[in-house]
């Protein structure tokens, strides 16, 4: 009988959600001023909707029908549970590798949130996501280079490896070898993605819609907008070559200190187009392939210092942030110069990859995420409360800002000691996280309600480089934090000096600042003492 009423119930959510979403795409197709492009989303919406229609009540028939009558608590429960969402991840896989495209996109996305979805979707997404993307033919290629440059990679280059090295969700990377015998990467979007993006942004729009109209409580309408203004920046490669260079310009300006450690692939601009990007072809290893980085004489502690140098500088001094740095985007070489370390490692390079996605924060916006996370480091309560409220968060919701941002509760946020914000990456942590997840998910979507867009895509930064330290330390390190609270805070001291124009308040701003180089002072020693234990203790 159970089991009867949960099959209907399926069938009606299927049809339900079928008609109503295929109502909302040809909604949104009327209003297309291109008949050939409305054509083409009258075919391929509804296909994408079928797909996300029936995988979306297939889980939920599983989560209700696998755990129906199992007590809350009981390890029985939760082995299934764990199996369920195994299950459910797979699917959700293989509907984002069936849709391509911003599916592949929102799955990747999915691999980083670890303080919302359970931990079995996070690792399915990770694994699968980054390098198993589809792949354009060779044939489709030489329809895009024709296309944009007038004849075939064979007769622009004087080599062209047909195969790929690499594929993304927008776009695939083939080696190439111009006539006067450099080595290039050759970056060529998925002809399919002019059309399927326009369906893709229809269908998420309909389903992130209708899922709000049925459960107000999910309200996710922040997700359609950011993918209405990132998405035609992303398929623009024009647009991913200016920033790659505004990128190193800034680091030679404003970081000059560590702009000889951060580096981007040369531009070939005659070589390139809004859909062809040919850029210096880049020796190295992937961010997260430890093994490599040491075979390479190169520390992964200090791979690991380097990325969080380089992205707290973007963050809290430049205001221009590459917003996709996962491990497929982050490559280490060892620094040109040779330079080595006091140990006699070599000093590793960061090559930075895919700079599609970027977001620029405006004064205020910088200067509020700059005293929060120095509120953070310095576990100062009344500091992480005013600037989550300036930043969006509310003054109900900052605890929780606060815990999304550093995957700690707030007991251990404002603990005074040193090391209170390290991740020790154990399964007990992991454990706590999910549990957290579980217990606020409402309180969690209000909060992503709540916050601005360019917060979120902050967020999701920080979400990617802790997967990446995570990598190379099996959790995150004291040093991380040091650089974080140092740059952090050097950055609001900055921003003081520029506001300040008597002398008065020019002294309260120089005062502020010796008494921040005294605090550094003392994390930088109590790094050194627990180094110091930790050497002698083994």
């Amino acid at each position: 009988m159970a089991t009867r009423s949960l099959l209907r119930t399926r069938g009606k959510l299927a049809v339900a959600a079928t008609a109503l979403l295929t109502g909302g795409a040809a909604a949104t197709v009327a209003t297309s001023e291109d008949p050939a492009t409305a054509l083409k989303l009258c075919t391929a919406v509804p296909v994408r909707l079928y797909r996300d229609t029936v995988t979306a009540a297939s889980i939920a028939f599983d989560y209700e029908y696998s755990l129906w009558g199992l007590m809350e608590g009981s390890v029985e429960r939760a082995k299934v549970k764990h199996e369920v969402h195994l299950r459910s991840a797979r699917k959700l896989q293989e509907l984002c590798f069936k849709n391509g495209g911003i599916y592949i996109k929102l799955g990747q996305h999915l691999g980083q949130l670890e303080y919302l979805v359970p931990e079995e979707y996070v690792q399915t997404m990770r694994e699968s996501m980054l390098n198993k993307c589809p792949v354009s033919s060779y044939d489709q290629v030489c329809e895009v280079f024709k296309k944009e440059l007038g004849e075939t990679p064979d007769k622009i280059f004087e080599e062209f490896d047909p195969v790929p090295i690499a594929s993304a969700s927008l776009a695939q990377v083939h080696v190439a070898r111009t006539h006067d015998g450099q080595k290039v990467a050759v970056k060529v979007q998925h002809t399919h993605m002019t059309d399927t993006a326009t369906a893709d942004r229809a269908t998420v729009e309909v389903i992130v819609n209708t899922l709000h109209s049925v459960f107000p409580s999910f309200d996710y309408r922040w997700l359609i907008d950011e993918i209405r203004e990132s998405l035609p920046k992303e398929l623009d490669f024009l647009v991913e070559a200016k920033n790659s260079e505004k990128c190193l310009e800034n680091f030679r300006k404003l970081s000059p200190h560590i702009a000889g450690y951060v580096y981007a692939p040369k531009v070939h601009w005659n070589l390139s187009t809004s859909k062809l990007l040919t850029m210096e072809f880049m020796d190295g290893a992937h961010v997260n392939d430890v093994k490599t980085i040491q075979k390479l004489g190169i520390q992964p502690n200090e791979v690991a210092t380097l990325v969080s140098q380089a992205f707290a500088e973007m963050m809290f001094r430049h205001g221009f942030v590459h917003c996709d740095p996962h491990a497929a985007n982050l490559i280490v070489r060892p620094l040109p110069s040779g330079k080595r370390t006091i140990l006699g490692k070599r000093k590793p390079q960061l090559v930075l990859l895919d700079h599609g996605l970027y977001k620029e924060l405006d004064f205020t916006t910088r200067f509020n995420y700059a005293a929060l996370w120095k509120a953070l480091i310095f576990s100062d309560a009344n500091g992480i409360k005013e600037n989550s409220v300036r930043l969006g968060a509310g003054e109900d919701l900052y605890a929780l800002f606060a815990a999304i941002l550093t995957m700690k509760p707030w007991n251990r946020i404002i603990d005074p000691s040193v090391d209170h914000l390290v991740i020790k990456g154990d399964d007990m942590e992991r454990s706590e996280r999910q549990m957290y997840a579980s217990q606020f998910f409402p309180q969690i979507s209000e909060l992503l309600r709540r916050l601005p867009r360019v917060i979120l895509l902050m967020l999701k930064t920080n979400d990617c480089l802790r997967s990446v330290n995570s990598c190379l330390l099996q959790g995150s390190s004291l040093e991380t934090f040091f650089i974080i609270g140092k740059v952090s805070s050097e950055a609001v001291i900055e921003a003081k000096k520029l506001q300040r124009k008597s002398l008065l308040s020019r002294l309260d701003v120089l005062l502020e600042e010796i008494l921040l180089e005294v605090r550094l002072l003392g994390m930088q020693i109590a790094l050194w003492l627990l180094h110091l234990r930790r050497a002698l203790t083994g």
